[in-house]
């Protein structure tokens, strides 16, 4: 704003003291449906007295305060058995948690998968070829400590791969015997196999894993890769060009046993619902919402931005963080238990239902943004220069001056409140206690006489919450209390809990607090002080303080609305989940059903496909750029050159655009190293030189490592050469210690498999866990097999006398010969910096944004209900995972080395999160235009009267967006001040105006109002990410421009 130049900061006792003490409201009792009329507080005593440090005394307090407690000298041995003792304690609590009991999982089921290599029978199952160790590897892969569901997605994913590596394996095996006995052409034969399965498959392993980014689906490509791997170049039967399914048979019923172990332990020990976590998230999110909304609503009426600021808001703000994202992944696990328990029509309310938590999420960040408005404009002069004299009958609104009601009091004191027949809002009155209220007239709400003149935005603001403060706290203590009742019941039966009064008791607040701001804002904006004559910078001032408090009324409507949907699906999933009326039905099963559903399915979305991102992990890099969406009436011929225009060549490159994409470059890449590395086992000169020196576990190590980009693939290659080498010390130690002896190794083992399980549940270092125990099964089981006599006898390392040494070093040194591959292959062949991506795909994403707003979201409305969409559901779920894909990159980036320095990774995390919260305006923006894409009368006028200065502010965001990373910054970059003080200043005069049609409601200026806050944050968050660019590239100067 231009007059916040002018002055300096206000306290926040000073602006609180420009409140007026605020009336009586009428409100709804949730739970009975009734009207009451009394002073109602916002804050939780309990709340109130534990976030100033203060518990609430109960009987067992004390009467007196305690003294300090007098300081007593603990011996040395007791203060070791104190702390041994805390120890204990801290160790128990650990273990019974549900993260302790997962790791414990873990440990059992790899206890589990290694009898197949300790038990003899259970060994003689699987034949006498080595490798049993691989089913405790499944075990570690698959690992129990996830939900049910969970499990059926691996249980489902380990079949698809399996069912793709036999297929690799007997393909190549037929072309090698095609080729070989019938053609007598081996070595055509070897080559065909070597580039089209081994490269071709492997590549398409590849692309898979970094298509979708899911991390059980990378875990499935490795046990996917490590069968074909081992058949294609260990075992033989392709250089040899004949049948063998020993092997294939043996990896089938090791993944069986593997699976099956991990299964059983994850069902039967302490199971984990997807669905019970799903309900208690749903629980712990509505619970953050009561909060949220209760203590932004009382800073809101306040002026006091200290309260956003203190611990019980951020704690409550953090705890919506940190369970959404639980959210979206539980919602996924419990898709596949509604879908084997027959209950897929209740996944689809759940659905609904987070899907309508999202929402709310968004109308809360939209009364935290008009907050945020309001304090940045009290915290600015007075228009005048000076502090407007208060009245002297002035009071600071305090919420401990005021009475709270609780449950408690309700059902105490029910009869002592008077169920109101009309709706009747009272000028609040001293002399009126809680118990005294009588039927006698009231004074008007319209009675402002007492009130001071309106000279500076505080006194606007003290103005609207004097008529519609009240009305604010009524309705949002009301959606407080239903909040905090929703959605379930305790666990762990997770009852739905809503009473059949909610819905009819938020209707009626609703239309209470309809009623009550159409009044309030009528007489604001009839005030004579607004009708007076003003500059356009004080005009400016308070139309912004007006959308300020137009838009918070109109997003705490917009929530309470929003709840009602809430309750809506809540009602239907009692419905569905009632014992009586369940029925179970599995129509997924039904596949030949599905061609005749095609175009139901296709008008009926999925209530995941307007998910937000979070719910997977996303690839490292994004594989294109999202392109622009195809409105309807846009002739091709506009879009492309006619074809008989197009060269031959040109028509050639555009076939294969495909190619050019870095997903299928990354494919191809990965095909062609897998070949090149798997080429000596193919010849016979070699491949002794490959067998010995384990050859096929650097090439799984190669298709570990080889990512995307530079830095993804140094990360994962020191995470597995580590991993690889501390599994090996720890096998090299553990079978000295135990002497081959199998109750001591298994006893080890289980050890080890405790560690590494905290190192992937706790601490979330999947692969680095991973690692150590598959190079420890490479090394302590595999030896404890040769020692039996059970499998190959490998006389290189040692026999039925096994070399521990040799072992581990065969191992280790295949495992750095596969990391240093992927590197060599990544930086060498089509190499993608993660750097150059970031900058890049940036840069195009603020261009993208600066296009869509070009577009004026608000002129559409003038047409009508326009085909095209401002942006549309697609287009923004790209925007949204384009930049999680630029989160990913960012930090891949900090992992490439270069010369020129780091990576600027804290500089960039902050350009992102402007970027993010950019994107959350774009949002807000777009769900004000969706509701309702017809413009009213009033409308048509105000937009029509504001067309011009809107054009020029899209302007000037839309050149401000189109910044380019890594040059310098002009220091005349266009600015959106002076436009949106036009802007707001023209809206102030429309008020004044005769060109207002009869019937324009203050509804009129909700588009406007949102526009300008929306704009007002761009401007913000534009202003953020140059002062970021600025401090990395500098200014432009004459140096810059100089022609070379």
């Amino acid at each position: 704003m231009t007059s916040s130049a002018n002055g300096g900061d206000v306290s926040p006792i000073a602006r609180r003291t420009s409140r007026p003490h605020l009336r009586q409201a009428t409100f709804i009792v949730p739970k009975t449906g009734e009207r009451v009329k009394r002073t109602v507080t916002l804050r939780d005593p309990e709340s109130s007295g534990r976030a100033n440090g203060n518990p609430s005394p109960n009987d067992h307090s004390p009467l007196l305060g305690r003294r300090g407690s007098r300081q007593i000298k603990i011996s040395t041995s007791r203060a070791i058995f104190q702390s041994f003792k805390a120890l204990l304690i801290q160790a128990w609590s650990f273990i019974i948690s549900k993260t302790g009991q997962g790791v414990l999982k873990c440990s059992i089921a790899y206890l589990l998968g290694s009898m197949a290599t300790f038990v003899p029978p259970i060994a003689a199952i699987l034949g006498q070829q080595d490798g049993k160790h691989m089913v405790a590897t499944v075990t570690v892969y698959f690992h129990p400590a996830r939900s049910q569901g969970s499990m059926f997605e691996a249980m489902l994913l380990a079949a698809l791969a399996f069912l793709y590596a036999v297929v690799i394996c007997f393909t190549s095996m037929g072309v090698s015997i095609f080729f070989g006995r019938t053609l007598d052409l081996i070595l055509v034969g070897h080559a065909v196999v070597l580039i089209a399965f081994c490269g071709g498959g492997l590549g398409l392993v590849g692309w898979v894993k970094q298509r979708l980014g899911n991390p059980l689906v990378n875990v499935a490509c490795s046990l996917t890769s490590l069968a074909i791997i081992t058949v294609l170049t260990k075992e033989g039967a392709v250089q040899a060009a004949s049948f063998s399914d020993d092997k294939v048979t043996q990896v089938l019923k090791m993944v069986i046993m593997g699976v099956v172990a991990s299964t059983a332990v994850c069902f039967l020990i302490n199971p984990v619902s997807a669905r019970k976590e799903l309900r208690e998230n749903m629980i712990q999110i509505t619970d953050s919402f009561a909060d949220m909304l209760s203590m932004i609503t009382r800073s809101f009426l306040t002026g006091w931005e200290e309260e956003l600021q203190q611990e019980s808001f951020v704690e409550a703000s953090n705890r919506y963080k940190a369970v959404s994202s639980s959210l979206a992944k539980n919602l996924k696990e419990a898709k596949y238990e509604h879908y084997v328990m027959g209950t897929e029509k209740e996944y689809r309310l759940e659905a609904e239902l987070a899907k309508c938590m999202r929402r709310l999420a968004q109308n809360i960040g939209g009364l935290r943004s008009a907050a945020a408005t309001q304090f940045s404009l009290l915290a600015q002069s007075p228009v005048g220069g000076g502090t407007t004299p208060l009245n002297s009958s002035y009071t600071p609104i305090t919420m401990s001056a005021t009475r709270s009601i609780t449950e408690a009091d309700m059902i105490a004191n029910q009869d002592n409140y008077r169920v109101l027949a009309a709706i009747d809002e009272a000028p609040e009155d001293d002399r009126v206690t809680e118990n005294s209220y009588t039927n006698t007239p009231h004074d008007s709400v319209d009675d402002v006489s007492n009130l001071p003149s309106i000279n500076s935005p505080s006194e606007i603001f003290s103005r609207f919450i004097a008529h519609l403060g009240p009305s604010m706290k009524s309705l949002a203590y009301t959606c407080k209390k239903i909040l905090d009742e929703l959605p379930y019941g305790p666990g762990p039966e997770f009852r739905i809990a809503i009473n059949t009064n909610f819905s009819s008791s938020l209707d009626e607040a609703i239309h209470l607090y309809s009623k009550a701001r159409t009044e309030a804002l009528t007489l604001l904006y009839k005030h004579k002080d607004l009708m007076k004559t003003r500059s356009a910078e004080v005009e400016a001032d308070f139309e912004e303080v007006a959308a300020s408090c137009g838009h918070f009324s109109f997003c705490l409507q917009d929530f309470a609305e929003e709840m009602r949907e809430y309750l809506e699906i809540l009602d239907d999933l009692k419905l569905k989940t009632d014992q009586g009326s369940r029925r179970r039905s599995w129509n997924w099963l039904k596949f030949w059903r599905y061609g005749g559903k095609n175009k139901e399915r296709k008008q009926r979305k999925d209530p995941e496909e307007e998910r937000l991102l979070g719910q997977q992990e996303e690839p490292d890099v994004p594989e294109h750029l999202p392109t622009p969406v195809e409105r309807k009436g846009t002739s091709k011929s506009v879009l492309e050159k006619p074809r008989q225009q197009l060269t031959y060549f040109y028509r050639l490159w555009r076939v294969l655009r495909g190619f050019r994409r870095d997903d299928t470059k990354f494919a191809i890449k990965v095909g062609v190293g897998a070949a090149l590395y798997a080429l000596p086992s193919f010849l016979s000169t070699t491949r002794p030189f490959y067998k010995h020196w384990r050859g096929e576990w650097g090439l799984l190590s190669y298709m570990l490592v080889c990512s995307m980009t530079i830095g993804s693939s140094n990360t994962t290659s020191y995470a597995r050469f580590l991993g690889t080498c501390i599994g090996a010390v720890c096998a090299i130690v553990f079978w000295i210690a135990s002497r081959g002896n199998p109750f001591a190794l298994a006893t080890f083992g289980w050890l080890m498999s405790l560690w590494t399980a905290y190192i992937i549940v706790v601490q979330g270092k999947g692969p680095m866990g991973r690692y150590i125990m598959l190079t420890y099964n490479l090394s302590a089981l595999y030896a404890y097999s040769l020692s039996v006599k059970d499998g190959n006898h490998d006389e290189d390392e040692g026999g039925n006398n096994p070399m521990i040494t040799d072992i581990t070093l065969h191992r280790v040194v295949a495992v750095l010969s596969g990391c240093l591959w992927g590197l060599i292959v990544t930086r060498l062949i089509w190499p993608i910096s993660a750097r150059q991506k970031f900058k890049d795909g940036l840069s195009i994403l603020w261009l993208r944004m600066g296009l869509i707003w070009k577009r004026d979201p608000l002129s559409m409305l003038l047409e009508g209900e326009s085909p095209n969409a401002y942006m549309d559901i697609r287009e923004e779920f790209e925007l949204q995972r384009f930049l999680s894909r630029l989160e990913n990159l960012r930090s891949s980036a900090s992992s490439e080395i270069e010369l020129r320095g780091p990576f600027p990774n804290a500089a960039y995390g902050t350009i992102l999160r402007s970027t993010s919260r950019m994107l959350d305006a774009f949002h807000a923006m777009n769900v004000v235009i969706m509701k309702n894409l017809k413009a009213t009368r009033g409308e048509e006028e105000i937009l029509k009267f504001t067309a011009d200065e809107r054009a020029q502010l899209g302007s000037r965001i839309m050149l401000a967006s189109s910044m380019k990373l890594e040059y310098p910054l002009s220091d005349a970059l266009p600015s959106t001040e002076h436009a949106r003080d036009r802007l707001l200043a023209k809206v102030f005069r429309f008020r004044k105006s005769e060109k207002v049609p009869p019937g324009t409601t203050d509804e009129d200026f909700a588009l406007l109002y949102a526009y300008a806050l929306v704009t007002g944050q761009l401007s913000k968050e534009i202003h953020d990410v140059e002062q970021e660019i600025e401090k990395l590239f500098g200014i432009l100067d004459e140096d810059s421009l100089k022609l070379q």
